[in-house]
Formats: C-alpha cells, structure tokens, sequence
C-alpha cells in the first residue's frame, strides 16, 4: 500500500469515526473530539466565568428569579435524560443553571450542560414559558454540541487557509494577498455563518421539543420572538449573520408546533 493512500485511508477512518447525527434532528456532524475534551473546556471556562461574576458581584445566586432560572433550567435537563437520544450524553455533564446581573437580552451555554441567563432577558421573557424556550434553546446547543462542531468546523477551515498560503508562495504578493482574503471571506460567508445559522435554528427545535416534554407551553416560543423582533435592535442581513432573522425563526417554529403541541400535551396528561 502506498504512503498516499494510507494516509488517505486513516483520513477516512478518522472522518467516519468522527461522523454522529445530531439528536432529535438526525443532522450529520463532524466532531472530531471526545466529549471529555469538549466537557473540560466549558468547565475551565465556566469557572472563570463564575469568578469574573462573583468578583463584580453580578452572579445572583438567591432571590425568585435565581430559583426560577435553576427551576425551569433543571426540569428542561430533566427532559433530557428522559429521552432516549439525548439521555446518554447527559450522563457526562454536570448541569447548572446561573442567573448573572447584567442589561443584556441574553443567554448562553457551554459544553457539558453549564448556562447562564441574564436578567436582562427576564425584562422580555416574562414567564416560565417563554424562559424555557431560551434555555431549552441553550441546553440544545449543550447536547447537540454545537461548540465541539464549530471546533472542527474552525480547524478545517484554518487548515484550509494554511494550505492555499503554501501553495501560493510563489504567486505575486498583491496576487496573493487578494487571493487569501477571497478565501478568507468565502470561508466566513461560505462555511462558518452558515454553519452558525444551522446551530441557532437546530437549538430551536431540538430546545423547543424539550420544553414542550417538560411541561412548558411550546406557543410560548413563537410569542418571546415576536417580542423580541419588536425590541428594534439593529441587526446584520441574515445572510451576514451568525444568527437567523426573528421571522425565520418564528416561521421554523410555527412549522414545529404542531408536533411539539403533542408531546406537551402528553406531558401534561403525565403530570408535567
């Protein structure tokens, strides 16, 4: 066997053993890391997030929105180990849900089940429901390791650019430059925002059928958009976002609803 050929034939091997579906959508990944990799950095990054919280004294961690946020966020995890296609990966993350004083509208996640909301964001979302539709949307990035993937999606992406920089040493220097800038930009409007767009709209329904299966109301997610589309913040063209449009999203969860109505009803009728 030739030295070529091995190395294409262990490349393979690797893209295959790297190759999952994404849970709840059936999506294929490419996530060339271990979980345990991907769980370590958004442990070391949430302790030096809830450090830099604690020392400016914005980490809330008593009082009714406090307990709403680790309420609602644990029940949303709770429905995660019920499921069959999430319930394995959820054995190796140490779930945790903080509030965090801050005017932002926000919310985020790490890898290995790690969230924290903003107070900023319980000015739009103004009840449970609403609330479970942003953090079923976070706990989503967390099981559909979303950061893994946009890990990988990085590294290709730099491998790439570190190739046409070799294969076009001998080119024009003016030639060139414009050359890596092209693909520089074809890159980031190519591969990693549409990349981003796929992940923000995947955590949607996968956050959406979670909350429904923990007892939330899923029309709720429709009416905390909307809410949000009227805030009026200015906003790149969704072709240039990491991020689909408010109107987008609504539509893909209006298209959702009818299955996520069934699963929250049967929720209910099991006392969720």
């Amino acid at each position: 066997m030739s030295r070529p050929f091995a190395r294409c034939l262990m490349a393979l091997c690797l893209f295959s053993v790297a190759c999952t579906s994404a849970p709840l959508t059936g999506r294929s990944q490419f996530l060339p890391f271990p979980v345990s990799v991907e769980n370590e950095i958004g442990a070391n990054a949430w302790e030096e997030a809830l450090s830099q919280a604690d020392q400016q004294g914005t980490l809330v961690i008593a009082g009714p929105q406090a307990l709403e946020v680790q309420r609602v966020g644990q029940a949303i995890a709770d429905a995660a180990r019920r499921h069959p296609e999430t319930r394995p990966l959820t054995q190796s993350y140490d779930w945790e849900f903080v509030l965090i004083e801050s005017e932002q509208v926000n919310a985020w996640a790490l890898p290995g089940g790690r969230s924290a909301v903003y107070t900023g964001l319980l000015g739009v979302a103004t009840d449970e429901d609403e609330l479970a539709a942003v953090m079923g949307h976070e706990v989503a990035h967390a099981l559909a390791r979303h950061a893994g993937e946009r890990m990988a999606q990085a590294l290709i992406v730099n491998a790439g650019l570190t190739a046409a920089m070799l294969l076009s040493d001998d080119m024009d220097p003016e030639d060139r430059e414009l050359l890596l800038a092209s693909l520089g930009l074809v890159s980031e409007a190519g591969v990693l925002l549409p990349f981003s767009r796929t992940h923000e709209s995947e955590a949607d329904e996968i956050g959406l059928l979670l909350a429904a299966d923990a007892g939330y109301d899923p029309r709720a997610a429709v009416r905390l958009w909307k809410k949000m589309g009227a805030l009026g913040v200015d906003r790149p063209p969704e072709l240039l976002s990491t991020h689909p449009s408010e109107a987008t999203r609504i539509a893909n969860l209006t298209e959702l609803m009818p299955e996520a109505m069934k699963v929250w009803k049967r929720a209910k009728a099991e006392g969720r």
